[in-house]
């Protein structure tokens, strides 16, 4: 168990558990490669990153990002079927889009090198020759049905909504949701979210990673005989740190088809890989993470008034945000909940927190870095965590460097932070049960 591992800050630097040896070069279109071998077992994962995410769309065009997550799976010029080739292979592959960045992976054995290569190569330079009409259509209408299920038709599910529109100010790009708005996806026209393709779905704004059970010469011969052929594309503009300024707390209070109260509050943070993120992740683990964390033992253990408490420091690539999330026990407020959270946040602005908290969250960390790194692919694996590092720091190799970062913080960085960031600029939102609502409002006279 981590907690019984020495304290973190006795290991020495560039612990050689999280050393990941590749090669990186660039393709003359642009395409950056990232190989790492690895031949433990006979499986290697293909994995590429396009820096582009719904933070590059712009007001009244949103969701075009995860469309394409979509859209990237229905078959290009000459591959029809993306899933039948890796499957029957014995393959596994998924995508995932975010604000910052999109991601697809395969991993395959070893002699279906080959297959993913092509497959991702064909999509990259041949998607919008097998996308028509139709398959825009029917996909915009998977997406919409999959906002209605994870969104409007879920419980809690339009608080993300919510809290990105007031902690953020509308010109922003995290303040709408990656999924988009429904009237934007009915709005968008095929040519539309052609030309976003043609700008973010190109060599020189991807990252490819290999890695796993391959030859380096053989897999470099088959990169440069799927890729290099595809026209680099335009230079996409790049956004620098936008961190809102919140002056006062923001209150809000939403009626919701569930059975208890939930409170969020939410700061405006540092974004990744910038001074003041791992201070934050570490507070967040102090707090929240574990039955040992302050706001479990507070709320859930010994006041015995929420169910359960989640605190996370959420980096994304020009913003951050801190948020804790509690959900109330029956017969109990979310003002209850405000009241003893802000307690133990007033507790860590006035003195720091203790050393024996301080080791167990950055060993906590430290097992979740070496983890993620014992799988070759999918997603956090050894070839997605090279593909992040290389998009947003041009170095692959930096998580030697990222984990360092967290073994340095101390006692006094938390309380720094805490003052710096836990400040009264917030947003308080409160999502109660409709029922209990309705019943609180005055009964209208009958004329």
């Amino acid at each position: 168990m981590c907690c019984s591992m020495q304290p973190s800050a006795a290991r020495p630097a560039g612990d050689a558990m999280l050393k990941v040896p590749f090669e990186k070069y660039e393709l003359p279109n642009g395409l950056e490669v990232i190989l790492h071998e690895d031949h433990s077992v006979p499986l290697v994962a293909v994995n590429i990153w396009y820096h582009v995410g719904s933070k590059d769309e712009q007001p009244g065009k949103t969701g075009f990002a995860h469309l394409f997550e979509h859209m990237m799976f229905q078959g290009s010029k000459h591959a029809p079927d993306f899933f039948r080739p890796i499957q029957e292979a014995g393959g596994a592959l998924n995508g995932s889009t975010s604000c910052d960045r999109t991601n697809y992976w395969e991993t395959v054995p070893s002699n279906f090198l080959e297959l993913a290569l092509w497959l991702e190569s064909d999509r990259m330079g041949f998607l919008l020759d097998a996308l028509g009409q139709e398959k825009f259509s029917n996909q915009r209408d998977v997406v919409k049905n999959e906002r209605r299920q994870s969104y409007e038709n879920r419980p809690y599910g339009l608080a993300p909504k919510v809290l990105a529109e007031a902690l953020f100010p509308p010109t922003h790009p995290y303040s709408w949701l990656t999924i988009g708005t429904e009237e934007d996806l009915d709005r968008a026209s095929l040519e539309d979210v052609e030309e976003f393709f043609r700008t973010y779905y190109t060599p020189s704004n991807a990252s490819l990673a290999v890695a796993g059970d391959f030859n380096p010469r053989q897999a470099r011969s088959l990169i440069e005989k799927y890729f290099a052929d595809i026209p680099p594309g335009h230079s996409a503009e790049r956004m620098k740190s936008w961190l809102p300024q919140l002056e006062t707390e923001k209150r809000i209070t939403k009626d919701d088809r569930v059975q208890l109260p939930r409170l969020y509050l939410v700061w405006p943070s540092p974004p990744q890989f910038e001074a003041g993120e791992p201070a934050m992740e570490i507070l967040a683990a102090i707090l929240g993470d574990g039955k040992s964390s302050r706001l479990f033992r507070s709320l859930v253990y010994e006041k015995q008034i929420a169910q359960e408490v989640i605190v996370v420091q959420w980096s994304q690539e020009i913003a951050g945000q801190f948020q804790v999330v509690a959900t109330a026990k029956p017969g109990h407020s979310t003002e209850e909940l405000e009241a003893v959270i802000d307690e133990e946040v007033a507790k860590l602005r006035r003195a720091p927190p203790s050393q024996e908290e301080i080791t167990r969250a950055r060993n906590k960390l430290e097992t979740f870095f070496v983890e993620q790194l014992q799988r070759i692919g999918g997603f956090g694996g050894r070839a997605d965590a090279l593909n992040r590092y290389n998009v947003f720091l041009g170095d692959p190799g930096w998580m030697e460097k990222d984990l360092e970062r967290y073994l340095g913080v101390d006692a006094s960085a938390v309380q720094q932070a805490a003052n710096r960031y836990l400040e009264e600029g917030r947003v308080n939102l409160s999502v109660v049960p409709l029922e209990a609502n309705e019943k609180r409002r005055p009964v209208e006279p009958r004329s």
